[in-house]
């Protein structure tokens, strides 16, 4: 079991970013490590017990879903079944220093997003074809299923629902309006179900044209500037700073900035901090670089 490859505090992650993970300090287990709070890191060999049980427990869901998608083979209802596996978003596991949620790192906000369409994405099953046999993950001698078409392009998960409308034939609302409290039914997000292509394509189809237009948006609220007990957690009334973050294939850029709570307002005159990640060189985010002059063109073309 390895540590996380960034596991200690970047020296450039602004306080406000830090997330200083208070429900893990919470454990009878983790308060008998003695640990300075905020910055005070998990001894090693604790680190690598918290990532085992999260690695063993992806291991045990892994083997759920197999005994599932195995069910609808023996139903025969593979042919007919459209599947979407996703999840809540992850956990940090030591990376940065941090532990759980509550950032706007891209460990913390990714999630997986899978999606099955018999006719679409796989041929329709021959009769008494099995698509999904169970086959035991810690079997060395079981055999794997092939792998399907994976995408680096961004996506959210606004986008499931007018995409699984679509696909169940059902009629896709229209985009929402701003502002739309009082609208009966719309969606946010594209419908991804024309970019569903069959999985033996030769060529990999131009899924969602150019992958520098697309963003993916995140934000997290923050008490105060540096980290304290509800930093993680605030109620909405302690909220006096939001994190608006905005993800592309390029870099990940963040903004905390002053927020009303009374008013759902965030004031953008008053920045508190920023954080500027390169994809290509800078992968895990470690090396926030918003301050790095050569930048500004790029942060003044982003701010609202």
């Amino acid at each position: 079991i390895t540590l996380a490859p960034d596991h200690h505090v970047p020296d450039s992650l602004p306080p406000v970013a830090y997330n200083p993970w208070m429900d893990i300090r919470e454990r009878e287990d983790v308060q008998a490590l003695n640990i300075s709070v905020p910055y005070g890191p998990i001894p090693e060999d604790f680190q690598r017990k918290i990532r085992q049980s999260y690695f063993a427990s992806v291991s045990y869901l892994d083997t759920q879903v197999g005994h599932v998608l195995s069910a609808l083979d023996d139903l025969r209802l593979a042919h007919n079944t459209i599947i979407a596996f996703t999840s809540d978003h992850g956990w940090a596991l030591g990376e940065h220093g941090e532990w759980a949620k509550y950032s706007n790192f891209d460990v913390a906000t990714r999630v997986p997003l899978m999606l099955y369409v018999p006719g679409r994405t796989a041929p329709l099953p021959a009769a008494g074809q099995k698509l999904f046999p169970y086959r035991d993950p810690f079997d060395p001698a079981s055999d794997w299923m092939d792998a399907g078409r994976h995408t680096e392009d961004l996506v959210e998960l606004v986008s499931l629902f007018p995409t699984l409308a679509g696909l169940a034939g059902l009629p896709v609302p229209p985009r929402c309006p701003i502002p739309s409290f009082h609208v009966e039914l719309c969606r946010e997000g594209q419908n991804l179900q024309k970019h569903l292509q069959l999985h033996d394509l030769e060529e990999e189809p131009d899924l969602f044209g150019n992958p520098r237009e697309l963003i993916a948006y995140s934000q997290y609220p923050r008490p105060a500037d540096f980290p304290q007990w509800n930093s993680d957690k605030p109620s909405l009334n302690d909220i006096k700073v939001m994190g608006y973050s905005i993800r592309t294939v390029d870099y990940r850029y963040t903004v905390w900035v002053g927020f009303d709570p009374s008013e759902f307002l965030a004031n953008f005159s008053d920045i508190h901090a920023g954080e500027l990640y390169f994809v290509d060189s800078d992968p895990l985010q470690d090396h926030n670089v918003y301050n790095d002059s050569q930048h500004g063109g790029l942060l003044h073309s982003l701010r609202p």
